[in-house]
């Protein structure tokens, strides 16, 4: 299955990256590696991750590589990264359900 990064998550990815970076230049690598290996293994177990709370939709998951959260939606032939937020982010409300745009 094809794994596709929507804009807002490659956004997400390189805010990440920039924050660490600030103290570290090698954990902010070391942590984007990370969260783009976790990534990859979405297209051999698209299911891995769990449901994710705030959505109550089935195709709609997440994996928590902490403190972020990497938010996806299954598809029939593809797998959408919606977003990476902090896990302290509260996605109760409307305004961060990104996965209701478009």
């Amino acid at each position: 299955m094809k794994v596709h990064w929507t804009e807002s998550a490659v956004e997400d990815l390189n805010g990440i990256k920039n924050y660490i970076a600030k103290d570290s230049e090698y954990y902010a690598i070391n942590f984007t590696d990370r969260i783009i290996s976790s990534v990859e293994q979405l297209s051999l177990l698209p299911e891995m991750g769990r449901k994710v709370p705030e959505a109550d939709e089935n195709n709609i998951r997440e994996i928590i590589l902490r403190p972020y959260r990497i938010i996806y939606q299954i598809q029939e032939d593809s797998i959408n990264i919606i977003t990476i937020i902090h896990s302290a982010r509260d996605l109760s409300n409307p305004k961060l359900k990104k996965w209701e745009i478009g």
